[in-house]
């Protein structure tokens, strides 16, 4: 049975900083690819970062690049999304995606406040 968990979120003020965790068992060689979704109240969940997991290449939406960098771990099974500047409109809850062909597989998500 496939299990992502994500860890990581929590209270922030703007410009602050926080790294998301997503931890894939039994093992994330089983994907493709990864990605973090965020959604935030009211609105549609939207595709934040993605990365492939063999070469490691990434995207992001074009409001987060420069700011956020997703990357993963093979050995440790972890994705990971290191979010820096933040901003007001990045509170939502952020769910972890791992893609293998047409299939995902996603997690509980993790709760990012921005506020001052």
């Amino acid at each position: 049975q496939v299990q992502l968990v994500e860890s990581g979120g929590g209270l922030v003020q703007p410009g602050g900083s926080l790294r998301l965790f997503c931890a894939v068992s039994p093992s994330i060689l089983r994907f493709n690819a990864m990605g973090w979704y965020r959604q935030a109240p009211g609105k549609q969940r939207e595709l934040v970062a993605a990365i492939t997991l063999v070469v490691g290449n990434t995207n992001y939406v074009d409001s987060v690049k420069g700011r956020f960098t997703i990357s993963r771990d093979i050995a440790k099974n972890t994705v990971y999304l290191q979010m820096n500047s933040l901003k007001f409109e990045a509170t939502a809850v952020y769910y972890c995606d791992a893609r293998a062909g047409p299939h995902d597989s996603w997690g509980q998500g993790t709760q990012v406040t921005v506020s001052s």
